[in-house]
């Protein structure tokens, strides 16, 4: 059974992720075509690996965290 605490913290967690689809669909007239690439790069293998349920959320972080540090890298300098 679900708690409260669990569902209100979920409810949270959809409206954060709606607040970022926002924010990231408004800012994406104005990214420069190399900044599109590198944030479609990032983002599609992220939405691959969370596609994968027999990943836990944990792996994912891991092996992102070292695929997408040369896109941080480009995008900071």
């Amino acid at each position: 059974m679900t708690s409260e605490i669990e569902r209100d913290l979920e409810s949270q967690m959809q409206m954060t992720h709606d607040r970022f689809v926002a924010a990231m669909n408004a800012r994406l007239p104005t990214m420069p075509l190399e900044q599109k690439e590198r944030y479609f790069a990032v983002l599609s293998a992220l939405v691959t690996r969370l596609e994968t349920p027999a990943k836990s959320l944990r792996e994912i972080l891991q092996e992102m965290m070292t695929e997408a540090a040369t896109y941080l890298f480009q995008e900071i300098r």
